[in-house]
């Protein structure tokens, strides 16, 4: 598996851990140690999408930040690959 798949990967893994954890919060909106759980991951989330975004493009059309040109047509979707 190539650095882009697995970096696709760690965000498909966030993004399905910060989902538990926002249904979790959502019956259980005092546990401390779940909300601190949720802010962690999602600063890993970031971290990995900003990663993800400078070496390979953005993931959906509201990244692109291009102001010259449209470049979220450039490269394959990512449902594609």
């Amino acid at each position: 598996m190539n650095n882009k798949a697995m970096l696709m990967k760690k965000i498909k893994q966030l993004d399905f851990t910060l989902k538990e954890l926002n249904l979790y919060l959502d019956t259980h909106p005092n546990c401390r140690r779940a909300l601190a759980m949720f802010q962690k991951y999602r600063t890993l989330r970031e971290t990995a999408m900003n990663d993800y975004i400078k070496n390979y493009g953005p993931i959906t059309p509201e990244q692109s930040e291009n102001t010259q040109r449209w470049d979220w047509i450039d490269s394959p979707f990512p449902w594609e690959v």
